[in-house]
């Protein structure tokens, strides 16, 4: 992040934690108008929308994360509650299924990588 970016970034989460939500999610729009491949802005827009019950401008800002991330289990999870609160099931629990697809593939990664043995000295 830009020192811009991140100290715009910072606000919006100062915002966010004293629960002044309108502004932490036009912070957060700000964000990723200033670097629209900034993954961290995209998720915080979705959770600040969410919380406000901007459930489309969530969904969309959800799947912009998931776009840049498209293997982060917690951008999927995400936007599976995102479509939840929105009323779309469908398309939360296929949001949610690739969360799970992912979630063992990371469990099995590091099942493999404490398999292997290391070199004794």
């Amino acid at each position: 992040m830009t020192p811009e970016l991140e100290a715009l970034f910072d606000d919006a989460n100062g915002d966010l934690a004293l629960g002044e939500l309108d502004a932490a999610q036009q912070k957060y729009k700000a964000c990723t108008e200033l670097d629209v491949a900034c993954f961290e802005a995209w998720h915080a827009l979705g959770m600040a929308c969410m919380k406000l019950g901007r459930f489309p401008e969530a969904i969309e800002a959800g799947l912009r994360s998931v776009t840049l991330r498209p293997e982060d289990q917690l951008a999927w999870s995400s936007l599976s509650l995102f479509y939840v609160r929105n009323g779309q099931i469908p398309e939360a629990e296929a949001a949610g299924a690739k969360a799970r697809v992912l979630g063992w593939g990371e469990q099995l990664k590091s099942k493999a990588e404490g398999a292997v043995p290391t070199p004794s000295n």
